[in-house]
């Protein structure tokens, strides 16, 4: 990430908290780590976030309570909630809170980084991903979702953007279809794996010209782009 952005964590489960900590900051992100509620909003009075990612069940202060306090203070910096919870009553209190996000645990360091991102790009309007990506003979531009070659413009729906864009990131590696399928459509069920086949096939006709690229099935787990 071109600007380094500070992070408020707060997480009682020391073992996670260091995991993710360490995960951010190896993505460029300075993170505070606290283990509870009451710590997590003195470190918040004293410093100048960018996000605040809060676990919901934490001792002397749970991430609720936490995040109603800082709402008193400041309306503006986003919040994702942590939780082991998926009961919908929850999240609706989260989202009446003022929860940007909300991820329930297990979830993968992953997924939460691109939650992180898309925030951020909405919040702050940073170049916190990369804009433009060579696949070959092709020039992919995220931000005007097109697959330009010379004078010739291919231009890509917002799922097929999203979804080469996703690729991207993942260059040469396995991207996970729940992964993509939960970032991209939310939800993992049947007819949004059956979208998501139709938009790599798609992506395929779109590269067809370029041998040197190339979208894999990786039996089991997801697709990869090979290039």
């Amino acid at each position: 990430m071109e600007k380094e952005y500070k992070i408020l964590l707060t997480e009682d489960d020391e073992n996670l908290g260091m995991l993710l900590r360490e995960y951010l900051e190896a993505k460029g992100l300075k993170t505070d780590l606290l283990p509870d509620g009451e710590e997590g909003y003195k470190a918040f009075m004293a410093n100048k976030y960018d996000i605040c990612i809060l676990d919901v069940m934490m001792p002397k202060k749970d991430g609720f309570s936490l995040a109603k306090d800082i709402r008193m203070v400041n309306t503006e910096v986003p919040i994702i909630f942590l939780t082991a919870k998926s009961l919908k009553e929850d999240i609706f209190q989260g989202f009446k809170i003022g929860a940007d996000d909300y991820l329930t645990k297990p979830f993968s360091m992953e997924e939460l980084l691109f939650r992180i991102e898309a925030i951020l790009r909405r919040t702050k309007g940073g170049n916190t991903a990369q804009e433009f990506y060579q696949l070959g003979k092709y020039k992919f531009d995220t931000q005007k979702q097109q697959l330009i070659e010379g004078e010739n413009t291919i231009k890509l729906t917002t799922k097929e953007s999203e979804l080469l864009k996703l690729l991207c990131t993942n260059a040469n590696k396995v991207l996970e279809r729940n992964f993509a399928l939960k970032t991209i459509w939310v939800d993992d069920n049947y007819f949004n794996a059956r979208s998501m086949d139709v938009y790599i096939t798609k992506l395929r006709k779109h590269l067809k010209d370029e041998p040197s690229v190339e979208i894999i099935n990786v039996h089991g787990k997801g697709y990869k782009l090979v290039m």
